[in-house]
């Protein structure tokens, strides 16, 4: 017999962008929630009713009355355990699953017959049953599909965007019975206001989640490329871009850099796969190619335009304005920003940077980047407009020039101001 949804006790894993909202809708839907964050600092302020990356108001963390705690103890009596932890790429740009794994073996102690676990996590198609699966059975003695079912629920969770929250996104279910895909929609309904989309198997969801973000990474890498192109004819790639969408069916992508936790990310983890069946992707690989060259791009074009006006490149004061990997978050993973940062200190170039949703102490302790909490005016040689932070646009072009000494370069890379207020435009 199928339990009652409110008499489940819920553990969700991952207390970050993903996590936590999941966690705080689902306490608010009336559900015993458990919250569960490795990092202790996380936990300390959520205590205290703060969310450390700022994009839950504090008044709802404060009236919660989920339960938030770094000790895997505190798992013991759950039913239900949703995996929300990040699932990064390594160096060599394959899928790191030891975040995955890592929680997989944080709950197996505590898996008893009957329990339900759901991965939220970005992965490839196969992961859920085929790498979970396993690692769940062997940490708890119990056989995964009969005595521990599995399922699997991708998050859509896009940071800075109050319009796209967790309640007004249609979520994808899957599991691996039609049961459990019962019991599933009986937790995530309450919660999500605009349905849920039933999926017909596990590696369904998988895989329509990771190509998701492949298709936009994709489109993106298209119009950078339209760029890089427009560049050397000597075309403002905006303008182009604006006349070829007077076309009913013209999709409005524009070039920029392509960071984050799943855009940047999560065709490595599709291509891996497909490498893994004996099939080598060519238009993902290639579209990534593109997408991690702009930094340079960026860069160099700088460095060429500053030469141009005779500007001292060796030892010149670069402002870069914004860290994050878009626009009105704090969220810098994966931030290609980091790329023109590299690029411009191999040139000897001093390059500051400033972002008001990261702050100096982060941008210098976490990144290693030389970082001001406010630049002086008409100190710096060129201004890079790498973030459209609404600070920024609504400081206005003539105030971002106030920076630069006079004949200072301003390259707006996103756009945000008019083609004549600015001396370069990605």
């Amino acid at each position: 017999m199928q339990p009652d949804a409110t008499s489940e006790r819920i553990a969700v894993l991952g207390l970050g962008y993903v996590g936590l909202p999941l966690a705080l809708a689902l306490s608010r839907a009336g559900f015993d929630v458990v919250g569960l964050d490795t990092h202790a600092p996380t936990i300390a302020a959520l205590t205290a009713g703060h969310d450390p990356n700022g994009e839950v108001a504090d008044t709802s963390v404060s009236a919660s009355t989920m339960h938030f705690t770094h000790t895997p103890a505190d798992l013991s009596g759950c039913t239900v355990f949703i995996i929300a932890v990040p699932t990064p790429i390594t160096d060599a740009k394959a899928p790191d699953l030891g975040p995955v794994l890592g929680a997989c073996a944080t709950i197996a102690p505590h898996l008893t017959e009957g329990a339900l676990v759901v991965l939220e996590s970005t992965v490839y198609p196969g992961v859920t049953e085929e790498v979970c699966g396993p690692a769940l059975a062997a940490g708890s003695g119990l056989e995964a599909g009969r005595q521990i079912k599995l399922a699997y629920s991708p998050e859509r969770v896009n940071p800075g965007d109050a319009e796209h929250s967790l309640e007004n996104v249609t979520k994808i279910i899957a599991a691996q019975d039609a049961e459990t895909l019962d019991r599933v929609e009986a937790l995530y309904a309450p919660v999500i206001k605009t349905g849920l989309h039933r999926a017909s198997s596990i590696a369904t969801a998988e895989a329509a989640k990771v190509i998701e973000n492949t298709q936009r990474d994709l489109n993106i890498a298209l119009v950078n490329e339209f760029a890089l192109i427009f560049d050397r004819l000597g075309l403002d790639t905006l303008e182009v871009l604006e006349a070829a969408g007077t076309k009913w069916n013209f999709l409005p992508f524009k070039p920029g850099l392509v960071g984050g936790h799943c855009i940047g990310v999560d065709p490595y983890y599709l291509t891996y796969r497909a490498e893994q069946l004996g099939y080598h992707p060519e238009v993902i690989l290639a579209g990534r190619r593109i997408n991690d060259h702009m930094g340079a791009h960026v860069a160099q074009t700088l460095i060429k335009a500053m030469l141009k006006r005779d500007i001292s490149v060796g030892g010149a004061r670069v402002l870069i304005l914004g860290y994050t990997f878009k626009e009105n978050c704090a969220d810098t993973r994966n931030s290609r920003v980091a790329d023109i940062v590299a690029e411009l200190s191999d040139y000897a170039v001093q390059v500051e940077v400033h972002d008001p949703w990261v702050g100096t102490e982060r941008l210098e302790g976490e990144h290693g980047v030389t970082a001001t909490a406010q630049p002086n005016a008409g100190v710096y040689d060129a201004i890079v407009v790498a973030v459209g932070h609404r600070e920024y646009v609504d400081m206005g072009a003539q105030a971002v020039r106030a920076f630069g000494k006079p004949g200072a370069i301003v390259y707006d890379i996103k756009g945000i101001f008019d083609r004549a207020e600015s001396d370069l435009r990605l």
